[in-house]
């Protein structure tokens, strides 16, 4: 436990010397407003499906429908029309005459139709989406079986498809995220849906638990826990496999911070002791012939891949100060990243590639932050007098889940990479922290 702390106090006391030197960047470049040209406003009619036999219970039908519409918000892409506003029916019939014009009138993009049926111990779907702009042309159609019991999860897959059928990519709402938590007295990884219901505590070591990381295929996460002697170690946790400690063949000497896959999911970025400094080493997840990356007295710490692979941004104090910094996969052709102020941290690579998101402190608080990956732009995404931290990014590369302490402890919110829709998405006991938004469901 001396260890970690001692690790602590020497990262934060050098670090928190250096204040922020403005709000600008330093390099006069223009403020850019950011948006996402898919963000497009779409108003969806979503009919309540059609019980197609053997009789399904009213009550899962209502609830197919609602985690439909709640997922469709959630996009921050949809708004849902009330049915009261319908001029066509609010159930859906497959045999009847689809009327466009009931739809247009009430300027709606989309309509959304559908029937269930019990298949079994479980459900089977079929929906269809209709661009009711285009002269109702059916964009989808599609069929998803399931549980009786995961109507909710159905339903959001089903509202995924409907994001994707209108802009090209899935919604997120079937996904999940990773982050911790002290709401059971002890610092535990936690995982919930990505809307924040489901939360459950998937370690229960009573030590400290931190920096959870998915697989590119979400099968597993690696995180760092102190339950083994006191140090800190690497840790997975798997759905299907053995879970455990990884990495074993690593330096029993040194102390191992934190990890984070590799695209590809074969090898990890490593944060480790190395003479008394952190720095960052890339394994295969037996932790044989490690291969260090930095090599200097700083702290380097907090690697993020870029998604094909070829590079990490990582955060060093190299310069005095701590900022994020580009290298290649092989550590080779280091680049200074941020230069707006003294501290800027937890850098998280988009999986669209095109932004790098992070914290830096602005006066006395955290806000988040965007650059590119080339440097050209740098901008707040979110700023509050209450301190933001630790981002990680959607699967779609549409929203940021970050922690902050606005309502006094911390909790868990999404934004839009716009700034807008900003949503809180916990409401447990204690501080919920370091979030990690895991990938689309396979």
């Amino acid at each position: 436990m001396n260890v970690r702390w001692n690790f602590r106090r020497a990262f934060m006391g050098a670090w928190l010397a250096v204040g922020l030197t403005g709000y600008a960047a330093a390099q006069g470049r223009p403020t850019v407003v950011v948006t996402d040209p898919s963000a497009t406003s779409y108003r969806v009619a979503l009919q309540t499906f059609e019980d197609a036999g053997p009789r399904v219970d009213a009550a899962r039908v209502k609830r197919l429908r609602d985690s439909m519409a709640e997922a469709l918000e959630f996009s921050g892409l949809f708004t849902v029309i009330d049915p009261k506003a319908f001029l066509g029916s609010t159930e859906t019939d497959f045999n009847a005459r689809l009327d466009c014009g009931d739809w247009s009138q009430i300027r709606a993009d989309a309509l959304v139709q559908g029937e269930v049926r019990s298949a079994g111990e479980g459900l089977a779907v079929e929906y269809r989406v209709i661009d009711v702009a285009r002269a109702c042309r059916s964009l989808r159609r599609h069929r998803y079986r399931g549980r009786s019991r995961d109507v909710v999860t159905v339903g959001r897959r089903v509202a995924d498809d409907v994001v994707a059928a209108f802009t090209g990519k899935p919604g997120v709402s079937s996904t999940e995220i990773a982050f911790v938590s002290n709401r059971s007295g002890k610092p535990e990884i936690v995982l919930m849906d990505a809307m924040g219901g489901g939360v459950r505590a998937i370690t229960k070591a009573g030590s400290i638990n931190q920096f959870p990381s998915w697989h590119p295929e979400g099968e597993e996460i690696v995180y760092t826990s102190y339950k083994d002697d006191g140090r800190p170690h690497i840790f997975v946790l798997a759905r299907v496999g053995r879970s455990g400690r990884i990495l074993r063949a690593l330096d029993p000497t040194q102390s191992h911070y934190r990890a984070v896959f590799a695209p590809g999911g074969q090898q990890l970025a490593i944060v480790g002791t190395a003479g008394g400094a952190s720095e960052i080493y890339s394994a295969p997840r037996s932790g044989r012939s490690p291969r260090r990356l930095t090599n200097n007295r700083s702290i380097d710490i907090s690697p993020s891949w870029s998604p094909d692979g070829s590079e990490l941004a990582f955060v060093s104090d190299r310069t005095g100060s701590p900022q994020v910094y580009v290298m290649k996969a092989n550590g080779s052709g280091v680049r200074r990243l941020t230069f707006n102020g003294g501290y800027n941290a937890s850098p998280a690579w988009s999986p669209d590639g095109r932004w790098i998101v992070y914290e830096a402190r602005v006066g006395g608080q955290f806000d988040i932050w965007l650059v590119d990956p080339a440097g050209d732009t740098n901008l707040p995404l979110v700023s509050h007098p209450r301190s933001d931290e630790g981002p990680s990014w959607s699967p779609d590369s549409r929203m940021v889940v970050f922690s902050s302490a606005r309502r006094g402890t911390h909790d868990l919110y999404r934004v839009d990479i716009s700034g807008k829709n900003l949503r809180r998405i916990t409401r447990g006991a204690g501080d919920d922290k370091s979030p990690s938004w895991g990938p689309y469901p396979r």
